[in-house]
């Protein structure tokens, strides 16, 4: 079960690494305000930027480790996992050479980079 939910929350924080650019675009175009949020803006970046440089190093994701001790080295294809695993593995992990992850994460984070420039974070503006 704890293996289950390290791998949900795994998950998660690839959606937010990936939802998160899309929304600041979408947003930006749209005029939400809340893509500019500087909380928001800067944890997305510390998220792909950790991401980007456990790749670059050569480290496996702590997480990845973390649910692959509690499942007893079994998270390879072929070993037992509940349906959740199953399922959400196959969302979140594809099988690719590991520089295609490598340039990917790499260019996420340039992309990253460059919507802080041309879409910078503003602190809000209260109403006295």
């Amino acid at each position: 079960m704890m293996a289950d939910t390290i791998l949900v929350v795994h998950f998660l924080i690839a959606a937010f690494i990936v939802v998160g650019l899309v929304a600041v675009w979408l947003g930006a175009a749209l005029g939400w305000p809340w893509v500019r949020n500087p909380w928001f803006r800067y944890l997305h970046l510390a998220a792909i930027g950790f991401v980007a440089a456990e790749a670059l190093l050569g480290i496996a994701c702590p997480l990845t480790v973390w649910e692959d001790l509690l499942r007893g080295g079994r998270t390879m294809p072929g070993g037992a996992e509940s349906f959740v695993a199953r399922w959400v593995r196959a969302l979140l992990f594809y099988r690719a050479p590991e520089w295609v992850f490598t340039a990917a994460y790499v260019v996420w984070t340039l992309a990253t980079l460059a919507t802080l420039r041309l879409v910078p974070p503003r602190a809000s503006r209260k109403a006295p």
